[in-house]
């Protein structure tokens, strides 16, 4: 895949001006991502109903339609009034940046050790190419906010963005509690389903779909859907802690394949790229179904882009 090309979801659309005048270096793309955007949960701002709809937004054209400021997109914005997103979306818009500049980027899903000891809360980042080698920024951080990792170079791994396909073959090798990666210790959206619905969404990315964290297709949407109408936190809960789900040798080979690609196998990595196409079970299809944190579930048209969810 030319990773240097938008997609259908990172393409800025009327706004390719605005965002090529993005700087092009990482730290400055980064320093303007978080101008732009802000995140739900992790700012302790309360949003009104119409602003929390802003992180269902999806695209990053819905993205910059949503900026309340005119001029660069480094103009000085107050949180409050930033466009309301999540990790996903700082990542997606780094990407698309750097995709802008012609720099090879793309996004990685899975979960971070680095905000809750003893805990891997599930996370999105950028990954880049400087021409030797892919590296992992974490853009939704500032470097200078006293992490626990170089958030310039984050790695791939323990104590930085432990995979959805590393966090998957550790839970099926018995070497980590599944209960122990999820949204955070204090939500019950977590465990073994949780990580191989991230298996199947760090493919998607991988191949440029990038959905947002809480898009659904195929059989784990119709699993979900299965829980009923309660709130999925709610469902999530009352399932059995160490249950991998309907066929996990599926997600073995998938998660098998995405950690042969990371370790350099161009055969693992084509063969995903021909499984993905030729295999509906792994991609999405043209409607997916969005459970958003916001409280609504509905279904989406990728091709028409509709509902908006704005």
């Amino acid at each position: 895949m030319d990773y240097t090309r938008q997609t259908r979801f990172s393409d800025p659309g009327r706004h390719r001006d605005r965002l090529a005048a993005v700087p092009a270096d990482i730290a400055g793309i980064g320093a303007v991502a978080r101008n732009v955007l802000v995140h739900y949960r992790a700012s302790g701002l309360d949003f009104p109903p119409d602003r929390l709809a802003e992180i269902d937004s999806r695209w990053v054209e819905r993205i910059l339609d949503a900026v309340r400021f005119d001029g660069p997109l480094g103009t000085p914005c107050p949180a409050g009034q930033r466009v309301v997103g999540c990790c996903r979306d700082f990542t997606l818009f780094s990407v698309a940046a750097l995709r802008a500049h012609g720099i090879p980027a793309r996004s990685r899903v899975g979960f971070a050790d680095y905000f809750e000891e003893g805990f891997h809360v599930d996370h999105v980042v950028t990954e880049w190419h400087d021409g030797s080698r892919w590296i992992a920024t974490d853009t939704q951080l500032d470097p200078a906010a006293g992490f626990p990792v170089d958030v310039a170079d984050v790695p791939l791994g323990p104590g930085g963005l432990r995979t959805a396909a590393q966090a998957w073959r550790a839970f099926r090798h018995g070497e980590d509690d599944p209960q122990t990666y999820g949204v955070g210790r204090a939500v019950p959206i977590r465990g073994p389903l949780m990580i191989r619905s991230y298996v199947l969404l760090e493919l998607a990315h991988r191949m440029g779909d990038e959905l947002l964290l809480w898009d659904l297709w195929g059989e784990e949407a119709v699993f979900v859907e299965s829980l009923g109408p309660a709130p999925l936190a709610e469902s999530w809960a009352a399932l059995p802690p160490s249950w991998p789900g309907e066929n996990p040798e599926l997600i073995d080979e998938v998660a098998g394949l995405l950690l042969a690609a990371d370790a350099g196998d161009r055969a693992a990595e084509r063969t995903l790229t021909e499984r993905y196409a030729s295999d509906p079970r792994l991609r999405p299809g043209d409607v997916i179904s969005c459970h958003s944190p916001r409280g609504v579930r509905y279904e989406v048209d990728l091709r028409r882009r509709s509902p908006a969810g704005v």
